[in-house]
């Protein structure tokens, strides 16, 4: 296997696939890289070097107590470009994963990096404030650890019902589900916990003033997860000269449900074929 070690000693797992210029894939809660399989290869197949590793305490990644925090997260992907050695990336984060390369390019600059996307992401902010009214409660976020803590098995089989928008009309297979309830029950029960809290609470607004690279925010009008109007709406208007697409109808899981259309897009993205 393809690991390295973080700067506090946790061995980190990943995936380094094809030639050309890299892209670098950040995963959602609760999943791991494989979550990317089909981007991947896509991308792969034509002309670049795609990357993706399981985050600390998920995956095949260590499962060390401490380190759920964004400032880690942000710490251990300049540790993997550092290790690679990556220039010109372009970094892709999905849901949690939006959070870790924004702060990122907030931490580190963006001298290695040449664009961001955005992808169901909880950037800029997700949980309710009295300066974010339109956030989710906290109370949602407590249910979700207590839920973990009593039977995470169960809780996150249902979880992929909204997740995927299988109560909402879409459609996906049951290997899907089954899949999804297998990568997450890879992971450390700590972390998974652990990581509802940071995606939850950490506030991204400043990191986003920061971001200077081109940026493609995606997002799904239907999320029931991560919804639109508290987060990638904002981050488009945040970041300068962002790329907004709103995938109609789509969940949170859109990277599943509408595969063919984020391949197509990725890659007219990175190509600069986009039309805005």
């Amino acid at each position: 296997m393809s690991t390295f070690n973080t700067q506090d000693g946790t061995q980190i797992y990943f995936k380094d696939w094809g030639k050309g210029k890299p892209v670098l894939f950040s995963h959602g809660w609760p999943l791991d890289a494989d979550m990317w399989d089909s981007q991947m290869n896509f991308l792969a197949d034509r002309g670049y070097r795609v990357i993706a590793f399981d985050r600390r305490g998920f995956g095949r990644s260590e499962q060390p107590w401490e380190g759920y925090n964004y400032d880690t997260f942000a710490s251990d992907i300049n540790d993997l470009i550092e290790h690679l050695d990556l220039q010109d990336v372009t970094l892709v984060g999905f849901s949690m994963g939006g959070g870790d390369v924004t702060r990122y390019i907030s931490r580190y600059g963006s001298e290695r990096v040449t664009r961001l996307v955005l992808l169901g992401a909880v950037t800029p902010l997700f949980i309710k404030t009295d300066d974010h009214p339109q956030g989710v409660d906290k109370s949602v976020f407590d249910g979700i650890k207590a839920g973990l803590l009593k039977d995470r098995a169960q809780f996150i089989s249902d979880f992929a019902t909204p997740f995927y928008g299988t109560n909402q009309g879409m459609t996906v297979s049951d290997g899907v589900m089954t899949q999804t309830l297998n990568i997450a029950l890879m992971a450390s029960l700590k972390g998974t916990v652990d990581c509802v809290t940071a995606f939850s609470e950490t506030d991204f607004r400043a990191d986003m003033a920061k971001i200077t690279v081109p940026t493609l925010v995606i997002h799904g009008s239907a999320d029931q997860i991560v919804p639109f109007e508290a987060t990638g709406k904002l981050a488009a208007e945040m970041i300068k000269n962002a790329e907004l697409k709103i995938y109609e109808g789509a969940p949170h899981g859109f990277a599943v449900t509408h595969q063919d259309q984020l391949n197509d897009d990725l890659l007219a993205f990175l190509t600069g074929t986009a039309q805005r």
